[in-house]
């Protein structure tokens, strides 16, 4: 089995993991934003050059699981990790509340749909996680889902196991996932809200519906402990990454995307030696146009 970046931030595979134990800011000494951009530069190029790689290779997949609350920056990460890449290799998909089709599926259905390819890094921003996340928040969601069986009370091991069994399909069939939950404090939150209501450039990024999630927030604390705990795996760990300082967080996710890519045993495929061969005639071809 090929292993997964290891990190002070991937969340154990023990059920051990405390929200309120977790760091919302880095825990090492951080280097000035100037440096953060230029570390991360270079990572964003390694990624590049190996998505090449993963493209040409046609064996694997990479799919990059973003969850958080609001502010946390997930849409800024996304973008900043992933601007070096060949659209023609990279797809993001956004999920956001579910169509009257989405609803008439089971949960994983519309996730399903947007799944990468061999050779493509998919990106979730948000994802069937919100089916145990902010749906186990407000339990009155589960109404519009008609679900056969009306037991609130067991339905959130169930799609936990669910979500195990799916990952670990995937990852028997290619797929590696990277799954990150940035975690901002509240403190934090509340500066970049501010931020969003004083700044005319930045309004349309606030919603009233951002200060009735902030209201709940130890019911979400809760939800993505419980979540994290029941499917962080070997084969789709969770990385708990602080996202109280934006450009160390991207720098933090591009280093564990790098690292995954560069552990797969990417080869560009090999012409056949007859094929070879051949090329000198090609060229010749081409020469003589």
């Amino acid at each position: 089995m090929i292993e997964y970046p290891d990190s002070p931030y991937r969340v154990p595979f023990d059920g051990s993991f405390s929200v309120a134990d977790c760091a919302s800011d880095p825990l090492d000494k951080v280097p000035g934003k100037k440096e953060l951009r230029s570390l991360l530069k270079d990572e964003v190029k390694q990624i590049s050059e190996l998505q090449r790689k993963l493209y040409a290779d046609n064996r694997f997949s990479l799919l990059i699981i973003v969850q958080a609350l609001d502010a946390a920056g997930k849409d800024g990460t996304i973008r900043a990790v992933m601007s070096g890449v060949n659209p023609a290799g990279c797809q993001v998909s956004s999920f956001k509340a579910p169509s009257s089709e989405e609803l008439d599926h089971d949960f994983l259905w519309r996730t399903s749909c947007d799944l990468p390819e061999r050779g493509i890094i998919g990106i979730f921003n948000r994802s069937y996680y919100e089916e145990v996340l902010a749906v186990k928040v407000h339990p009155e969601y589960l109404a519009a889902q008609r679900l056969p069986f009306a037991d609130v009370d067991d339905i959130w091991e169930s799609r936990y196991q669910s979500i195990r069994d799916q990952e670990a399909h995937l990852a028997r069939n290619g797929t590696r996932i990277l799954k990150f939950w940035l975690n901002v404090s509240k403190d934090e939150q509340k500066k970049r809200f501010m931020e969003r209501l004083t700044n005319p450039e930045k309004h349309w990024k606030f919603s009233k519906s951002d200060l009735a999630s902030r209201q709940l927030w130890p019911d979400y604390m809760q939800a993505f402990q419980q979540a994290l705990n029941a499917t962080s795996t070997v084969e789709a760990p969770w990385y708990a990454i602080p996202a109280d300082n934006k450009p160390w967080m991207r720098l933090a996710v591009a280093r564990l995307v790098k690292q995954e890519l560069a552990s797969l045993p990417l080869t560009y495929p090999d012409q056949k030696l007859e094929e070879i061969q051949r090329f000198d005639q090609y060229k010749q071809a081409l020469m003589d146009e």
